[in-house]
C-alpha cells in the first residue's frame, strides 16, 4: 500500500441551529493522506488526528470537549437526573466469597465507592484486605487482577492506571499484607497462574517505543517470575521467536503443580496448546490441540486426567477428557457430549457444572468426575446464573441470578443434594415486580429469526411515543445475556423501554451463530439490529422520533454503520469507545487480533471493498441529515483507540446538514471501560440520557 500527504490544508467552521441557538463546532484541519488500496485512492482527512502523543491533538481534545460540555450544560434536567442515579446507585453490593488458605475473601462497594474493597474472614472476623480507593485520590488507578499462591500464604496482584490495558502487579505476603518485592512493570493481557509457593507465570509484550496507548502489539510472550529475583531476569517459556508469532498467550498449571498447560493464538477465536511438565526446567513443549481453527481450554486436572471444553466438531462446545501421557487431541474421548445448545463448563467442590445457554436463558446441570449427570439445578425464574466456580474441597458453591428487571442475588449451593438458598440479596431501591421482561423473535433482512429482549413497567401503553433504547452487540463469539444495570433500571424508571437484541456475530447459539456474522458476513449484523429497530417501530412499542441506538466497541461499530446506512431510521445514535476506521483498524495495539471477526484492508481486494462498503468513516456522506449523535471515548482507551472515534466525529461535523448535534465526549484518564470509577460512570450515564432524552424533546424529565 502506497500513501503520499497532500500538502493542502483546509480549515472549516460549521454552523447548525439547536434549540434556536446556534451550535459551533470547533474548527478541525483538514490535511489529506492519500492511501492507495488496490489500485484505489482513500483519503484520510484526518490522519493526524491518529498521533495522541501531539499537543495538536491535545488542544482539538480539549475544543471538542468544551463544545460538548456546553451543549450538555443546557439541558436542566441533567442535575436532576445525576441525582436519580447517585440516589439509586448508593446500596451495598457484593461479590460471591472465595477461599484462599485460611481465609474466605469477598468484594463490597458500600454503594458510592469508587472501586470495590477485597474483604476477608478468618473465624468470623471481618478485615479491609486491599482497598483500591486508596490507590489514587481520583479513584482513577483500579485493581485489575489477583491470584494466589497455592497455600494462600502470597498473593500476586495487577493495576491499571487511569483504564489502560497496560498493567502492574505486585506480590505482597497475605498475613502481614506487606508487598514483598519490586514491582512489575508493563504487563499487557495477563493471566497470573501461581507454580507452587515460589513463582507465577504471566503474559506480556515488548514496551512500545513510541506511544503505548497505540502502537502495534502484537508478539505475546509468555513469562515465568521466581520470587526473589529481578524482573530482567524472568524466563521466557513461549513466544518470542520470529516463526511462531502469536498475539495472545496464557497458561494455566494443573491442580497438582506437576504441568503447565500453553494457549496460543493468532487471533481473537482459534488457539492451539501445549503442555510442559515442571518436572525440570528443560522439558519439551507437548502439542495438545495443533488446530488454530478450534478453541479448546483446560477446564480441570485430576491426577493425571485432563478435562478440556472445545468446539472442535462440535460447534456448541463439548467436554473432553485425555491422559496426560496421551494428552494430545486425536486421544480425546467425549465426556460431556455436545447438546443442542451453547455449552460452558466451571468446576467446583468436585463437581463439573454445565451451563447451557437456551435461546439465551441459562440452563445448569451438574456432572460427576465419571461423566454421569446428577441432574438439573433449580434457578429461581428466567435469566443469568453465573459462578459455580470454586476449588476441589470447597464445602458450597456460589453463584448469582440475574435478568434485565432483577438484581444480582448470590444463592449458595450444597453441592451434594443441590439444595440452593439464598446468601446475599441487595437492599436496592428498585422494585422489580413494577416491570415486565419479554422475549420476542423477529425476522431479519435475509429471513433468520433473531431473538430480542423488551423490559419496561408495567402498563405502558405501546402508542409509538416511548422514549426506547435499543443496545446490541453482535460480534466476538460474545453472548449478551440478561443482567440488571443501574443505569438501565434508571431508564425503565424514567418511563423508558430497553430493547437488547442477541444478533448474528454473536455466541449465544454457538459458532455457526458466531460465523454467521463475521467478515464477508458482517453485514448480516447490521441488518439485524436494523431489523429490531423496524420491529420496534411496527409493534408501534416507539417511532424513531423515540429511538436510540447504543453499543460499546464492536457495539460502537455496529452504531456507526447502522446510522450511516439508516440514518433516517433513529433519532439518536451513542457509538461508545467504537471500531470505526475499518481500514486502519489493525494497525494499532492489538487491532490485528481482531482480523478473525472483521477482516483486514490488506488481505484481499474483496475483502477490502467489503469493509470500504461498511466502515463508519468512510461511509459519512456529504450532505446528509444524521441523528443526534454523542460519540463517547476516553483519552485512554488503549484498545480500540480513540482516534476512531475522533476522525469519525470530525467527518460528521463536516457534513452533517441537520439541526441535530453531532458531538464528542472524551473521558480523561479513562481506558475502554473496565476499571472506570463510579463517580465517573455516573457523570457518563447522565450526561447520555440526558442528551438522548434532550434530544427526544423532553424539557423536563418524563
Amino acid at each position: 500500500m502506497n500513501r503520499y500527504v497532500c500538502p493542502l490544508m483546509i480549515c472549516f467552521f460549521i454552523n447548525l441551529s439547536c434549540r434556536n441557538e446556534k451550535l459551533v463546532y470547533p474548527e478541525t484541519e483538514i490535511i489529506p493522506v492519500i492511501d492507495n488500496y488496490f489500485g484505489e485512492e482513500i483519503s484520510d482527512n484526518y490522519r493526524w488526528l491518529e498521533n495522541d502523543m501531539s499537543d495538536k491533538t491535545k488542544d482539538w481534545v480539549e475544543r471538542q470537549n468544551n463544545t460538548t460540555f456546553t451543549y450538555l450544560n443546557q439541558i436542566k434536567f441533567r442535575k436532576d437526573l445525576k441525582q436519580r442515579f447517585e440516589k439509586i446507585w448508593n446500596y451495598e453490593k457484593l461479590s460471591s466469597p472465595f477461599f484462599e488458605g485460611k481465609h474466605v475473601y469477598y468484594y463490597r462497594n458500600n454503594g458510592l465507592q469508587n472501586q470495590y474493597v477485597l474483604y476477608r474472614k478468618k473465624h468470623g472476623a471481618e478485615e479491609v484486605f486491599l482497598d483500591p480507593n486508596k490507590f489514587s485520590d481520583d479513584g482513577t488507578i483500579s485493581l485489575s487482577g489477583l491470584s494466589f499462591s497455592k497455600d494462600g500464604g502470597k498473593v500476586c496482584y495487577s493495576i491499571s492506571d487511569g483504564g489502560s490495558d497496560w498493567r502492574k502487579m505486585i506480590v505482597m505476603d497475605t498475613e502481614s499484607k506487606k508487598i514483598i518485592e519490586d514491582t512489575l512493570v508493563d504487563i499487557k493481557f495477563s493471566g497470573i497462574s501461581w507454580r507452587g509457593n515460589e513463582g507465577f507465570f504471566y503474559s506480556s509484550y515488548d514496551r512500545p517505543k513510541k506511544s503505548e496507548l497505540s502502537d502495534k502489539t502484537d508478539q505475546h510472550k509468555l513469562y515465568y517470575h521466581k520470587l526473589g529475583t529481578k524482573q530482567k531476569d524472568d524466563k521466557i517459556i513461549y513466544g518470542g521467536k520470529k516463526n511462531e508469532k502469536h498475539r495472545y498467550v496464557g497458561a494455566s498449571v494443573t491442580e497438582d503443580d506437576k504441568y503447565l498447560i500453553i494457549e496460543a493464538s493468532k487471533f481473537t477465536k482459534g488457539n492451539i496448546s501445549f503442555l510442559k511438565s515442571l518436572g525440570t526446567n528443560d522439558s519439551p513443549l507437548i502439542p495438545i490441540d495443533e488446530d488454530y481453527d478450534t478453541d479448546s481450554y483446560l477446564v480441570h486436572s485430576e491426577k493425571d486426567r485432563l478435562f478440556f471444553v472445545t468446539n472442535k466438531n462440535a460447534p456448541n462446545n463439548k467436554v473432553v477428557s485425555t491422559k496426560v501421557k496421551t494428552a494430545n487431541e486425536k486421544f480425546w474421548k467425549d465426556f460431556i457430549p455436545e447438546g443442542e445448545s451453547v455449552l460452558n463448563i466451571s468446576y467446583s467442590a468436585g463437581y463439573f457444572f454445565a451451563k447451557y445457554t437456551v435461546d439465551v436463558k441459562s440452563k445448569i446441570i451438574k456432572y460427576d468426575l465419571d461423566g454421569k449427570n446428577l441432574g438439573e439445578i433449580q434457578l429461581p425464574s428466567v435469566g443469568t446464573a453465573r459462578g459455580f466456580s470454586g476449588k476441589k474441597n470447597d464445602k458450597e458453591v456460589y453463584f448469582t441470578f440475574t435478568n434485565y428487571n432483577s438484581p444480582s442475588i448470590i444463592y449458595s449451593l450444597d453441592p451434594k443434594n443441590n439444595n440452593t438458598q439464598i446468601y446475599w440479596k441487595p437492599d436496592i431501591n428498585f422494585d422489580p415486580e413494577k416491570y415486565i421482561s419479554k422475549q420476542v423473535f423477529y425476522t431479519s433482512k435475509d429471513g433468520t429469526k433473531i431473538p430480542m429482549t423488551i423490559t419496561h413497567k408495567k402498563g405502558i401503553e405501546y402508542n409509538g411515543k416511548n422514549p426506547t433504547i435499543l443496545y446490541a452487540y453482535g460480534g466476538f463469539n460474545i453472548s449478551i445475556l440478561p443482567s440488571f444495570s443501574i443505569s438501565n433500571a434508571i431508564w425503565m424508571e424514567l418511563g423508558g423501554i430497553y430493547a437488547v437484541p442477541n444478533l448474528r456475530g454473536g455466541g449465544e447459539y454457538g459458532k455457526n451463530w458466531h460465523l454467521q456474522g463475521v467478515k464477508m458476513n458482517k453485514q448480516n449484523v447490521f441488518d439485524d439490529f436494523i431489523a429490531a429497530a423496524e420491529y420496534l417501530i411496527s409493534k408501534k412499542i416507539t417511532t424513531s422520533d423515540y429511538l436510540a441506538i447504543r453499543g460499546g466497541s464492536n457495539g460502537g461499530l455496529l452504531v456507526g454503520a447502522t446510522m450511516t446506512q439508516r440514518p433516517e431510521l433513529i433519532k439518536v445514535a451513542i457509538p461508545a469507545v467504537g471500531v470505526l476506521d475499518m481500514l486502519r483498524y489493525h494497525k494499532f495495539t492489538a487491532g490485528a487480533g481482531w482480523a478473525y471477526d472483521y477482516g483486514t484492508s490488506e488481505e484481499s481486494e474483496e475483502m477490502y471493498r467489503y469493509l470500504k462498503k461498511y466502515s463508519p468513516v468512510q461511509n459519512v456522506k456529504e450532505n446528509t441529515n444524521y441523528p443526534a449523535t454523542l460519540v463517547t471515548t476516553a483519552d485512554h482507551d488503549d484498545r480500540v483507540v480513540p482516534a476512531h472515534s475522533y476522525k469519525f466525529i470530525s467527518e460528521l461535523q463536516k457534513k452533517h446538514i441537520g439541526d441535530s448535534p453531532v458531538l464528542i465526549r472524551i473521558e480523561k484518564r479513562a481506558g475502554h471501560g473496565a476499571g472506570t470509577p463510579v463517580s465517573k460512570r455516573i457523570d457518563q450515564y447522565a450526561d447520555i440520557f440526558g442528551f438522548i432524552l434532550y434530544n427526544m424533546g423532553y424539557q423536563t424529565l418524563p
